[in-house]
């Protein structure tokens, strides 16, 4: 059996070997949820949110352990690592809500009383990437759970620890044997088969826009429904108006978090061209002053990347062509690491246009609100953005006309468990999160009474 060789990106060792699951392995594990889910579906709502409960509170009591992990397999800061795996507690213990919530409805209608029930889709697999390997795992496994459904995770080569932890967490929380499995391994083999297996009835993605045109297309060939988060490139437009310095000062943490390995990185910096020069003043000292080095230190504020090959990848966009205004620091000596690079660029230059998926931002200058809107709407991604001005009804008018499934004014918040995420156009399919998350779990079913004629 195949195996991945786990290293840290921060000091190139080894630090674990983690097999692969064989395609029977797969099939085994789907026929194992097959028979699970029927038992959890069966539970009172009540229990199914008790066991969520106790899901978080064994995870609650686990946080730095799986904040240590996330660090030496994924190179995270320790404190953004914390903040992850309280993250997956935070999630499960709002879905524990749902089971008890999920209400259908009583419609009227002629000749009797017509209702609807939200019945589970029976097994479900999510497959993520290796960038937010807790949080991400999080946000399908813990509704899928609340709808009554069992869950097949494939977690990402590189980074498999936390969600393998997790996975042995639920069993120890009390879930039942089979109900929530974490299936490490190839993506063309687990993931492929979980597209393709007859007893997993939804797939869920994120990862690249590539690949998940193939998720969703082999999906749509067995008329079974997928959510996909995909690729990004968002724009953070900055207004003449707007509060320069907060602009500035927020900027580098909306594209290196994670060492902009985040899809919704604002890696298209649009700034109104009457005060580019001074934005670019004010962002320089921001940009070197952003802390990168060793995950373990608290007071790091960025890793290094994942893998040399993505570092590799993100190095091949900044070839001599590029303008690089001025970049940040990193250390030097062993580790995947990049410093922080502002570039300037035109238009449909390529880095202005693809997804760099590192800690590069370009920045691009902008004439007035229409061409701002123009500007952000010319990618083919929609996933996140952030808009800063002082004029509020400029801020409303330019959020409903950026195409983007998540926009912030005057911040750069993206994602809260209580409220939708998604994208538009090649950023993906569907929405997560939000208190109508596990609806998407479910298949609506109507069922008429009918009262007949008194006799």
């Amino acid at each position: 059996m195949s195996a991945t060789t786990l290293i840290d990106p921060a000091t190139e060792q080894v630090i674990g070997e983690v097999e692969h699951t064989s395609l029977e392995q797969v099939d085994a594990a789907a026929e194992r949820a097959r028979l699970a889910q029927r038992a959890w579906a069966a539970l009172a709502p009540a229990d199914r949110a008790l066991a969520l409960r106790r899901f978080a509170e064994v995870v609650n009591a686990h946080v730095e352990e799986l904040a240590q992990l996330e660090v030496r397999n994924s190179g995270h800061p320790i404190s953004s690592a914390r903040w992850e795996a309280g993250h997956v507690r935070d999630v499960l213990n709002y879905y524990a809500g749902a089971p008890e919530r999920l209400i259908g409805q009583q419609i009227p209608v002629a000749g009797g009383i017509d209702v609807t029930f939200h019945e589970p889709i029976g097994v479900v697999g999510v497959i993520v990437p290796w960038n937010f390997p807790m949080t991400i795992a999080s946000w399908g496994f813990a509704p899928a759970l609340a709808a009554g459904n069992a869950v097949l995770l494939k977690p990402a080569d590189w980074t498999p620890l936390t969600a393998i932890r997790l996975g042995e967490l639920g069993l120890e929380s009390g879930l039942p044997e089979g109900l929530f499995q974490v299936l490490p391994g190839r993506g063309s083999v687990v993931g492929e088969r979980f597209v393709t297996h007859p007893h997993v009835g939804k797939v869920v993605f994120t990862g690249s826009t590539e690949v998940g045109a193939r998720v969703a297309a082999g999906c749509a060939e067995r008329l079974k429904p997928s959510t996909l988060e995909l690729g990004g490139k968002s724009a953070n437009i900055v207004f003449a108006d707007a509060d320069l310095e907060s602009a500035a000062a927020a900027a580098p943490g909306s594209v290196f978090d994670n060492a902009g390995q985040d899809c919704c990185a604002r890696s298209r910096l649009l700034v109104e061209r009457s005060v580019l020069d001074r934005f670019l003043e004010l962002l320089e000292p921001a940009v070197k002053a952003f802390r990168v080095g060793a995950p373990g230190d608290e007071a790091t504020e960025m890793g290094p990347l994942v893998s040399a090959a993505h570092r590799d990848s993100v190095a091949s966009f900044l070839d001599d062509s590029v303008d690089v205004a001025f970049r940040g620091s990193a250390p030097d000596g062993p580790g995947w690491w990049f410093a922080p690079t502002v570039v300037l660029a035109g238009r449909t230059d390529r880095i202005a246009t693809e997804e760099v998926f590192g800690p590069v931002v370009t920045v691009l200058p902008f004439d007035d609100e229409a061409d701002a809107i123009a500007l952000a709407n010319s990618s083919i991604y929609g996933l996140s953005g952030s808009i800063w001005t002082r004029d509020l009804a400029r801020g409303i008018r330019v959020a409903r006309g950026v195409e983007s499934g998540t926009i912030s004014v005057n911040s750069h918040s993206s994602v809260r468990y209580t409220t939708p995420f998604g994208g538009m156009k090649a950023s993906g399919l569907g929405r997560e999160l939000g208190p109508d998350a596990p609806l998407a779990f479910t298949e609506t079913k109507n069922v008429f009474f009918s009262t007949g004629s008194s006799s």
